[in-house]
């Protein structure tokens, strides 16, 4: 294995009702690994999947280029590492550039944020359950995604939550177990999340036909009276 700090956020595969697959997406083929569980459903950002440990940080691939958008997390980084335990990691998402959707005031999904919390994996490589996710969030004063539920999962939930998403203003959404979760190895699991995490994508979310990082950077906006400084 990879030492603990240039790991790769594991691939999230689709929910069964997800219509925002792409050629190389995989979709979960049930529900089963949520049934009678708590689950927490978050808010699916348009970003950079974005790692940050005690040493460096790095987008989903740990030797991502470097590019003149992620300034901003570099800063970030800088002002958390030493905040951040020995062996930790902080996985969330990086809304610095806009890709496919905006983030505005007009349309009212301005950011209180540049990056959002979703994950912390301790020094055994576990994802964090919810709650002490939040709690390490707080101390280490780093704003969490959105949540848009947090219970038992029921039949209907993510029929319910899928109507209820804006395809102007919102990506998706995340259903994550409320209790820690192993990081995937072993044959077939190794590197995705084939149970315990999925993802509720839009239709047609990817809306250009370049890659975001080959044109000029547009940034999203931030909720009035959110300093852009790092």
């Amino acid at each position: 294995m990879s030492a603990s700090h240039d790991l790769k956020y594991p691939r999230t595969y689709h929910l069964p009702c997800s219509p925002g697959l792409q050629s190389d997406d995989k979709r979960l083929p049930s529900m089963a690994p949520f049934v009678g569980r708590r689950v927490i459903v978050t808010e699916k950002m348009d970003g950079e999947g974005t790692t940050l440990t005690p040493i460096k940080t790095y987008p989903r691939s740990p030797d991502g280029r470097s590019h003149s958008s992620r300034d901003w997390i570099k800063a970030y980084h800088a002002r958390k590492a030493h905040d951040i335990p020995s062996g930790w990691r902080i996985s969330g998402e990086y809304l610095y550039a806009r890709h496919s959707l905006a983030y505005t005031q007009a349309l009212g999904n301005a950011l209180p944020s540049y990056f959002l919390g979703f994950g912390v994996w301790d020094p055994v490589n576990r994802l964090l359950g919810w709650d002490e996710t939040l709690e390490m969030f707080d101390l280490l004063d780093i704003m969490p995604v959105p949540v848009l539920h947090d219970g038992p999962y029921e039949d209907g939930l993510i029929d319910r939550l899928a109507a209820a998403i804006d395809p102007q203003r919102q990506e998706g959404f995340v259903v994550r177990v409320a209790d820690p979760i192993p990081y995937p190895e072993g044959p077939g699991n190794a590197g995705r999340f084939f149970t315990s995490v999925a993802k509720y994508v839009r239709r047609d979310h990817v809306a250009t036909d370049s890659h975001w990082m080959e044109g000029p950077v547009v940034p999203n906006e931030l909720k009035e009276g959110v300093s852009c400084v790092p």
